[in-house]
């Protein structure tokens, strides 16, 4: 077992781990050798279940016997750095990790068509740029039996660590990929659409047309202006969620979670 107790940041290799950002660690350039980082045991734990490749552990030496003996016995071939709380504390969110992190090589995204083929409802993430959102999005399209997710290019990256910690590693279970022009694709690939937008010519969300369409695609626009117009105006639909005591909207977080119960094949 390859562990490696360090005093500081600066040991070569944990620059992983604090140094690289985001973007820097997808590495558009050389997409098979992207590293994404994965925080806390259970979340950990899902993405080796789901087949990911762990490249390097930290943690602090309490973990080792405790809540990651696990992770950490089968992670033995690679590095495992080991420090103070007081030191790891100094990391960008290491108090809400529960005192472990994975760096993994990052999975390989699946191509459209594929996740398609079997699918009868998808979502579609058209701008969502906040995190958290994107985490909480897959999460109730994993639990609520979406077939897939697509986002169109100007969307926060699912494999961002907080939109992976947020998940609770479902970005792991939700087959997902990048999607280039929603209207034509869907169309090719024998989707109907749905527009998530409070318009006057909106149909209820538990509009009987909606759950009698074999394959739909809900799409879920940006958390302040909504979809943009083009998006609305291409949908076959646009359906809004009833509201009361005068709310106008929910969170597009919420509002997913309520589009999936209701218009997901049960």
């Amino acid at each position: 077992m390859s562990i490696i107790r360090i005093q500081s940041l600066t040991v070569p290799g944990t620059e992983l781990f604090w140094k690289l950002t985001d973007p820097q660690l997808r590495n558009r350039q050389h997409p098979g050798q992207g590293i994404i980082i994965v925080e806390s045991p259970k979340v950990i734990r899902v993405a080796l279940k789901a087949g990911l490749e762990p490249v390097a552990l930290m943690c602090e030496e309490r973990h080792l016997t405790g809540d990651a003996a696990d992770i950490v016995e089968g992670c033995a071939d690679i590095p495992i750095y080991i420090g103070s709380r007081e030191l790891l504390s100094t990391l960008t969110g290491y108090t809400l990790t529960r005192g472990v992190l994975c760096a993994m090589r990052r999975p390989a995204e699946p191509v459209l068509d594929d996740i398609c083929r079997k699918a009868t409802r998808l979502a579609i993430i058209d701008g969502v740029v906040d995190t958290t959102n994107i985490g909480a999005i897959f999460r109730s399209a994993a639990a609520l039996g979406i077939g897939g997710v697509l986002l169109t290019r100007d969307s926060c990256d699912p494999f961002n660590r907080r939109s992976i910690r947020v998940s609770m590693g479902t970005v792991f279970l939700q087959p997902w990929t990048w999607v280039n022009d929603v209207p034509n694709e869907m169309r090719r690939l024998g989707f109907r659409t749905v527009a998530m937008a409070l318009r006057k010519d909106s149909i209820a969300l538990e509009d009987g047309r909606l759950k009698a369409e074999p394959r739909l695609a809900i799409i879920m626009g940006t958390e302040g202006d909504g979809l943009p117009d083009a998006a609305i105006e291409a949908a076959d639909y646009v359906a809004r969620i009833p509201m009361a005591r005068g709310v106008d909207s929910l969170n597009v977080a919420a509002a997913s979670a309520v589009a999936f119960w209701e218009l997901g094949k049960r």
